[in-house]
């Protein structure tokens, strides 16, 4: 056979393969939208890129033990209708939820730990500030309900920074009427107390989450806290 009838079969060949190939992508169906999922349970040893360790932090910062932490509440970009504008941080109590609103209808969303009966907080209020490896000062009140509390009282200064000061990494101070509410959004090693009703009426979230959050919210912006039906008669407004 010449050369050039090898070229003729070849070219047939190829052709009809062509014909093929376009008659299955013509008859393939559309690709479907992308919808939000919640993340597959964690493999055994491994940590997603988001809780790993953060080791150039001034007080490094392990890994999260993510078997510790239901994967629903891992950090998320969720669709979320709201008619809060961009920007303002909706808590959501009974969920367990940190939304921080994003444009488009869209949020980040957060796991966090709230307060046990009886100290939960609830309302509108603003972010006054943040602080990076804050200083820990417990209420008066707190210290007297826990005197082993006196050496990190007001009076004393505080607890420093560092990573067993229970504001942990960062912290977002909230404001109502232009007076401080006490209450805080802060950072937390103990991976375990997220989605749970654990602390004294502070928000707490995982060290990762917060550094990530802190570096999102502006000063002023609004905070909404949604309180638990079953405890709203507790809830400080």
């Amino acid at each position: 056979m010449s050369v050039g009838g090898t070229l003729t079969r070849r070219s047939l060949f190829v052709g009809a393969t062509a014909i093929l190939l376009s008659g299955c992508a013509a008859t393939a169906r559309p690709t479907p939208k992308p919808v939000v999922v919640e993340p597959p349970p964690p493999v055994k040893g491994s940590v997603p890129a988001m809780y790993q360790a953060m080791p150039n932090e001034p007080f490094p910062i392990p890994e999260v033990n993510v078997s510790e932490v239901d994967p629903k509440f891992w950090r998320q970009e969720v669709d979320y209708p709201t008619q809060e504008r961009p920007g303002t941080i909706i808590v959501d109590t009974p969920a367990k939820y940190l939304y921080h609103v994003l444009p488009g209808q869209r949020a980040m969303r957060y796991g966090i730990g709230v307060g046990r009966e009886g100290f939960a907080w609830s309302g509108r209020a603003v972010v006054a500030y943040k602080r990076k490896w804050p200083r820990w000062t417990p209420p008066d009140e707190m210290v007297a309900r826990q005197p082993k509390l006196e050496p990190y009282s007001i009076k004393n200064g505080g607890m420093g920074p560092g990573l067993k000061n229970p504001l942990g990494a960062r912290a977002l101070y909230i404001h109502k009427d232009g007076k401080d509410t006490l209450y805080r959004i802060h950072g937390s090693p103990e991976a375990r107390s997220i989605g749970k009703a654990v602390s004294s009426g502070c928000i707490r979230m995982l060290n990762q989450d917060v550094v990530y959050l802190h570096d999102q919210v502006r000063d002023g912006s609004p905070i909404v806290v949604i309180p638990d039906p079953s405890k709203a008669h507790l809830a400080k407004s």
